[in-house]
């Protein structure tokens, strides 16, 4: 916090600057998901690191999770006071565009470097992580070892799971699940029922009942033990590893059409691909870089998928709500 003598220069050299009042009246606002505005998310010293380069306030407005954050700005349209989305996935795209409300950034993003090498002129990737169950090893001693063994498997051992129609995470597993089950989607649901604990409609609510000891599994990301070796010293917490593949997310940060200030909006996305965010990432969003970052030590003990599983963003647009009404028929069955 400032000293009262520092706070007086500033305001005195606010009073004979000109364009002061006005660099300080620039504000971006940025939609996301609520674990990255946290106190230990990447937010903050994103934020920081920003305003010390843009003589602008970064507002942060948080939400649920990415799936909420889009019908969200569906909902405000062209009123929202969002200039950036930032947290929505590649599943989303099709359908984010479809709204009209983005428009493309025309940002350099060739030190984007991504599974697939995904590349889009209206949403940048500044992350990406595998799904995982991750369990309790004080808890489960032998996890799943597929897809197959998780919806199969000891259903007194339970998980707890993200809503699709809200979270990301959630329409991941969705995903996950019709990639490798496909029309037999409904009936591996019904049978994974029984080893749901509850349904949270974000990632924190879930990932919060893991870490309490309410639940022995959780859906998250191969990365996620990285974050209790480096934070917690210890590796209780550890991912699955699934023979038949992990379903990928690409994370995206996006322009609206109406930003009030684009120049702004486009200095942000660029700086989210420079290294001084993309170093801010792995150990705050504990998630893989979408540009080159230092990794810590532990990065090195995770999980590492043989397999990557996507399902392009059309075919998720085009069947998204189908695929969840499969899903809400197959939960809501006693």
């Amino acid at each position: 916090m400032r000293g009262i003598s520092n706070f007086l220069l500033a305001a005195t050299a606010m009073l004979f600057t000109p364009f002061a009042a006005e660099a300080q009246d620039k504000t971006l606002t940025v939609y996301t998901y609520e674990s990255f505005t946290s106190d230990w998310g990447p937010g903050p010293k994103i934020k920081a690191e920003f305003e010390k380069t843009c003589a602008c306030t970064v507002n942060f407005v948080g939400v649920a999770d990415g799936v909420a954050l889009l019908t969200r700005l569906k909902l405000e349209g062209t009123g929202s006071e969002a200039d950036i989305a930032l947290g929505l996935d590649t599943s989303l795209i099709s359908e984010a565009k479809a709204t009209g409300l983005f428009e493309a950034n025309g940002v350099d993003a060739g030190a984007v470097k991504v599974p697939g090498n995904y590349a889009d002129d209206t949403f940048i990737p500044y992350d990406y992580g595998h799904f995982a169950v991750i369990y309790d090893t004080q808890t489960i001693k032998n996890p799943p070892k597929s897809l197959k063994d998780l919806i199969e498997g000891d259903a007194s051992q339970k998980i707890a799971i993200q809503d699709p129609r809200t979270s990301t995470p959630g329409l991941g597993l969705l995903l996950w699940v019709k990639s490798v089950y496909g029309d037999k989607a409904p009936e591996a649901w019904a049978k994974l029922r029984d080893r749901v604990l509850t349904v949270t409609p974000g990632w924190s609510e879930a990932y919060g009942l893991f870490t309490k000891g309410e639940v022995p599994m959780v859906l998250s990301y191969t990365t996620s033990p990285a974050y209790h070796m480096v934070e917690e010293k210890n590796d209780r917490y550890q991912a699955a590893s699934f023979s038949d593949g992990h379903y990928i997310q690409i994370e995206v940060a996006g322009m609206l059409k109406h930003a009030r200030d684009k120049d702004l909006a486009k200095s942000f996305l660029t700086f989210l691909i420079s290294p001084a965010a993309q170093d801010i990432i792995p150990t705050t969003n504990w998630m893989m870089p979408a540009a080159a970052a230092p990794l810590p030590e532990a990065f090195d003990k995770l999980v590492k998928p043989e397999k990557t599983l996507l399902i392009g963003s059309d075919e998720v647009a085009k069947n998204r709500q189908a695929w969840i009404d499969e899903w809400l028929t197959a939960m809501s069955k006693k």
